[in-house]
């Protein structure tokens, strides 16, 4: 899907000499905002900016002051699963 925003022309330009590409720009803020409000994964807000890694998602959200939610129920399931390939 593609979203067009109309944007004054003296804003954009200001907002292109602190952000660079508006439209990458306004893909990240729409992820940011969609992981904080709970409307999105961290998969989901890797595939929508294009990223390699979780790690990668993980400093995305950082810079924004966003968190990974991880749970002590996440912690749980990877002791186990690293017991498990460590044969203990």
């Amino acid at each position: 899907m593609k979203i067009a925003v109309e944007i004054p022309e003296d804003i954009a330009e200001r907002l292109e000499g602190k952000w660079g590409d508006l439209s990458e720009a306004a893909r990240e803020a729409i992820a940011i905002e969609g992981y904080r409000s709970g409307a999105l994964s961290q998969n989901q807000v890797q595939r929508l900016l294009g990223l390699a890694s979780r790690w990668e998602v993980d400093a995305v959200l950082k810079r924004a002051g966003v968190y990974l939610e991880y749970t002590e129920e996440d912690l749980d399931r990877e002791i186990e699963s690293s017991h498990e390939l460590s044969g203990q």
